[in-house]
């Protein structure tokens, strides 16, 4: 029998810390189950830049993942595993609901975890937000977990 795999979504939020609870939560209720925490910053290929640019962008780009490995998803590691729980981390450039799907589907994942803020801009509300088109794109389930009245 495979293992189980729960993707879930951080953001350094506190959604994205009541998500990781909640995978947590349900990892326990499994057993043999793996939390792959992944953290994506939106990165658009759809810019055009000078060789200049493009190498600068590359340079911040690399400060980007390694800031991110850094600050959340490296401590995220480490506490989760103290708890007794098989991790593995992945950060990324891109659009998150494609990569969120993709690693979902690459990894075999049951399920994706993700809290939703609620910090959400004129673009956000017409076009709908990361969790509005992961829930209807995704081939896997998803679930969102709500943020609070404290986080408003």
């Amino acid at each position: 029998m495979q293992m189980t795999r729960i993707l879930v979504g951080l953001d350094g939020s506190a959604p994205g810390e009541r998500a990781l609870a909640h995978g947590k939560m349900l990892a326990s209720l499994i057993g043999d189950c793996e939390l792959i925490l992944v953290y994506v910053i939106e990165w658009s290929p759809y810019e055009f830049h000078t060789p200049q640019e493009l190498d600068e962008r590359h340079k911040r780009r690399e400060e980007e993942l390694a800031q991110a490995h850094a600050h959340i998803l490296e401590p995220a590691r480490k506490a989760t595993e103290a708890e007794g729980f098989k991790v593995e981390t992945v950060v990324r450039h891109g659009d998150p609901v494609s990569i969120l799907e993709e690693l979902a589907v690459a990894r075999g994942a049951a399920q994706i975890v993700i809290g939703r803020t609620g910090h959400r801009g004129m673009r956000e509300r017409l076009f709908g937000g990361v969790s509005g088109k992961l829930i209807a794109t995704a081939s896997v389930p998803v679930t969102i977990i709500p943020e609070t009245g404290a986080d408003q």
